[in-house]
Formats: structure tokens, sequence, C-alpha cells
């Protein structure tokens, strides 16, 4: 089943987040990884202790290099940084892969709490990239933040799902892992409808790049062909059992198991 999948996005040195979550992921699902690097980062599970961003026109160099030779049956972006590196992931998209789906997770904060996002940067993700997604994957911070208001509730989440479909992306799973509760609900939200997906809470300090882990996911779900649904189920059971299964490394949010195996076929939600 194996997919092509260019991940945009910055790199992790603690190896749970970012690129090395990603080619981690992409790989654990019969998908092929290549990267255009936006930013290098000097982290561990404790938080990001520093950030060093690409030149803007090297990181379109990069995505120049790999469309242009390997291709892509889908592109994925994370950390982006500035507004300069979204404006050149957004050339690079439109010169090099104006047709191939294009997965955003809008990352801004770490889980430590650290800006991974310049405030200027924002916008420009909503105008240059957002509005030509396929799929968008928020958590609720990063949802409050596109939106500019609140979502204090799993009843709030139904409207903020179809507001974020209104910014022109195709669909967008909007994730309630930040809602207290002991279940955890996901929403995708399509012109077609919202769908829920619910699964009880894991109580496990190992969730260091589930947001990372989930989206590049889909992303290679969608690059083999996968109905969007499809590979949100899958891309969920993977998360779920990568996070079952973590080895427990470091000394806070630790990272996840992505060498875990998951079982490819669609099950029920």
């Amino acid at each position: 089943m194996r997919g092509r999948v260019l991940v945009a996005a910055g790199s992790d040195s603690g190896g749970g987040a970012g690129i090395q979550a990603d080619i981690k992921t992409i790989t654990a699902l019969d998908g092929y990884a290549a990267t255009a690097i936006t930013a290098l980062t000097a982290q561990n599970t404790l938080g990001v202790f520093g950030v060093h961003t690409i030149p803007p026109e090297f990181v379109l160099r990069q995505m120049e290099l790999v469309l242009t030779d390997i291709g892509a049956d889908c592109v994925k972006t994370g950390m982006l940084a500035t507004a300069p590196i979204v404006a050149a992931v957004a050339e690079g998209l439109e010169r090099f892969a104006p047709a191939v789906p294009l997965v955003v997770d809008p990352v801004m904060v770490a889980k430590g709490g650290a800006s991974l996002l310049a405030g200027e940067a924002g916008n420009a993700l909503v105008e240059r990239l957002i509005r030509c997604a396929a799929l968008i994957t928020p958590n609720i911070p990063e949802a409050e933040a596109l939106l500019g208001r609140s979502i204090p509730d799993r009843a709030a989440m139904d409207g903020a799902a179809k507001d974020l479909l209104s910014l022109g992306c195709r669909a967008v799973l909007l994730k309630g892992g930040h809602m207290e509760g002991e279940d955890v609900t996901d929403l995708l939200a399509t012109p077609e409808g919202i769908a829920a997906f619910t699964a009880p809470r894991l109580g496990s300090r190992s969730t260091h790049g589930t947001g990372c882990t989930l989206a590049s996911a889909i992303a290679t779900g969608i690059a083999q062909g996968m109905p969007l649904p499809d590979a949100v189920v899958r891309a969920r059971a993977y998360v779920r059992r990568a996070i079952e299964t973590a080895p427990g490394l470091g000394k806070g949010h630790g990272p996840l198991n992505h060498a875990h195996t998951v079982e490819c076929s669609r099950t029920p939600y």
C-alpha cells in the first residue's frame, strides 16, 4: 500500500514529535516519507529549549528537488515557524504539486507551552495553506487561535468544526483531547456533515508527538488511496496503540511507540 508523503515540518531532537515522528509513522504504515525541514529544535520530553529556523529559500529548494524527482501522493505540513516559511511552502506546492492533497497540522504551541509559530504567521497559514488544504487537524487550543474564540466544551465543538470548515479547507478533524472527561471525541467535518470518533481516554504521560503522528498517519492513508474516514479510523487506532505501548522514556511528556503495527482494515466508529 505504499504512498509517497512529503512532510514540511520542524525537527525534534528528542525524536518524539516533528519530522522524526512523521518519518517513523509513515514508514510504520508502509508509506514512503520524504522531508522538507523548516526548523531545528533543541528539545526533550521536558520542553523546547531552542529553535533555529531554516532559510525559506532552502525550504523551497528541498520541496522542489523532492517533488520534481520522487514526487508525492500527499503533502503534510507541521511546524512552519514563520510567515516567510509558510510562503515558501505555499510556493512549493503551487509550483511543483498543485494537484497533490495537502494535510495541514496547524502546529502553534508545543506540549510544554513553547510557541512554534510566530504571530504574523497565523494569518499566512490560513490564507496560503489552510484555504487549499484537503484536511486540517487542529486541537482545541489551535482551533481557538484560528477562530479567535474559546471552545469551552463538547457542545461547542460542532459549531467550531463547521466554522473551521468555512475557512476554505475541504475537511476538518477537530481533536478533542484537551477537553475534560473520561472519553475523547474527535470530529471529522466535511461538506456532507460531521462524524464523531469517540474512545476512552488513556491515562498516560507518553503523549508527546500525538498530533504530528495522527496527521502523518492520516496523510499516509490519503497517499495510499484510502477514503478519508477510513484513513482517520486507521490513524486513530495507530496512535492509540502507540500510546498504550509507549516505552516510558524521559522525565516529562514521553514519546510514543511508533514501531508497532496496526490492522489496516476499517473498524466501526
